[in-house]
């Protein structure tokens, strides 16, 4: 089992910066992608950002590249998202995710969630 604990979600104004942070515990944690996915009011989870255990390339939507980046540090178990340029579109409820593939991460089928933090932005 693998549990992952979320923080960092709030409130800013748009064209702010926030940093979600993602750690990461159990066994096999270390060696598994991470990554981000959100949901928004009225819409399905869609994928943000995933990284995988190498961390040796990012990914990320259409909609958050160039303003968002996915830091990992491995030796902590422990992702980030930082989020900058935020827009009034960027709110939802921000879920971490972790799992053995990549791949299926990125779908959405990682295998395991926190149990997510809330990101608002004011226009």
């Amino acid at each position: 089992q693998v549990q992952l604990v979320e923080s960092g979600g709030g409130l800013v104004q748009a064209g702010g910066s926030l940093r979600l942070s993602c750690a990461a515990s159990g066994r096999f944690a270390s060696t598994y992608a991470m990554g981000w996915f959100r949901s928004a009011p009225g819409k399905e989870r869609e994928f943000v950002a995933a990284i995988p255990w190498s961390g040796s390339a990012a990914y990320y939507a259409d909609s958050v590249k160039d303003r968002f980046t996915i830091p990992r540090e491995r030796a902590a178990n422990t992702v980030f998202l930082k989020m900058n340029s935020l827009k009034p579109e960027d709110r939802a409820v921000y879920y971490c995710t972790t799992g053995p593939s990549l791949i299926s991460l990125r779908t959405g089928q990682g295998g395991y969630w926190g149990q997510g933090t809330q990101v608002t932005v004011s226009s």
